[in-house]
């Protein structure tokens, strides 16, 4: 293992504090309990957005704390769910008068601790759970995992709070978003947790992992290796079974890298799922390409297409100004 780290101890503080002092500008780091909130206190009134996970995602969730977006965000150890105690003292921290929304991924850990937290909180509340990985079915034991598009949910309920809705609105509107976005990732490579030191799995030189998961977890199958073309029919052609994307529909295409594949090659993939949804007669009106929903330094990248409406689309466009993602501001 070769990482640029003094210790596994030390990793997550000294990256944490390093975050927040290249974007002081925009957030603060609270190092005990853990978490990162906006610089600026909430409006009154205004829903409180908060998410987070374990750390090795980044940007996701402290990237994208900040206006237009959440206004905190709780990072736990790598690949390991924030402590119920993180995401109290991050609401308590951010809450003025308009409630609390938590924005979770669905995987038990988070699930759970956010669900240990909301008990604990002494002002109105909702959750929002996150589950547009398509690899797994509907009718899962453990329910699909949330994935790279939390962050289309985070962006849409984020204008949303900002322009004024109510909590339920906000509840209401993520839980929309949720049902109208699909993902599904390839990895070329595994990555390396620095507590284990070594790849969480193997993969031979000529296969790659189809369906893998945000932590390391392997896929739904493991095939030998394509071309691009047919890796991308085949990750598309999952999504449309099940969105079921009819001819006109304006769509967002987000490619999202895992931390490890070239620019370059995620343009690629872009260019050839926007073809295959434009020959379905799909309106692709809205694009976002690079690593947002990280793996630490797994090869690979994933699709995530979300059916939006007027609406949606009008929030999406809002203005944005985090360390991850900025514009209109």
């Amino acid at each position: 293992m070769k990482k640029l780290i003094n210790s596994v101890d030390t990793l997550l503080d000294e990256s944490l504090s390093g975050f927040a002092k290249a974007h002081a500008d925009i957030v603060q780091f609270n190092a005990q309990p853990h978490f990162v909130k906006r610089l600026k206190p909430t409006a009154p009134n205004k829903v409180a957005l908060i998410s987070g996970g374990g750390s090795g995602h980044e940007p996701l969730h402290t990237g994208f704390v900040g206006f237009g977006m959440l206004d905190a965000a709780c990072p736990g150890q790598v690949f390991t769910s924030p402590t119920p105690d993180q995401m109290l003292a991050a609401s308590q921290a951010v809450e003025n008068g308009g409630g609390v929304l938590f924005i979770v991924k669905n995987y038990a850990g988070d699930v759970m601790n956010f669900e240990i937290a909301a008990e604990m909180l002494d002002c109105p509340h909702e959750t929002v759970l996150v589950c547009d990985d398509v690899s797994f079915p509907k009718t899962h034991s453990t329910g699909r995992r949330g994935v790279a598009g939390t962050l289309i949910v985070e962006k849409i309920i984020g204008a949303a709070a900002e322009a004024g809705a109510d909590l339920t609105a906000c509840k209401a509107l993520g839980d929309r978003v949720n049902l109208v976005t699909a993902s599904m990732g390839v990895a070329l490579s595994s990555c390396t947790v620095p507590a284990l030191g070594q790849p969480t799995f193997d993969i031979g030189d000529n296969e790659i992992e189809m369906g893998v998961g945000i932590h390391g977890e392997r896929g739904r199958e493991r095939i030998a290796i394509k071309s691009a073309t047919e890796i991308v029919d085949y990750l598309a052609e999952i999504i449309d079974a099940d969105l079921k994307p009819q001819q006109g529909q304006s769509a967002l295409l987000h490619i999202n890298g895992f931390g490890a594949t070239p620019l370059m090659e995620l343009h690629l993939i872009y260019e050839l799922a926007s073809r295959h949804w434009e020959k379905r007669g799909i309106n692709i009106c809205r694009s976002l390409v690079g690593n947002y929903t990280t793996s630490l330094d797994m090869a690979g990248c994933s699709i995530t297409l979300s059916l939006l409406d007027e609406e949606m689309l009008r929030l999406w466009d809002a203005p944005v100004h985090t360390a991850a993602l900025r514009w209109g501001c």
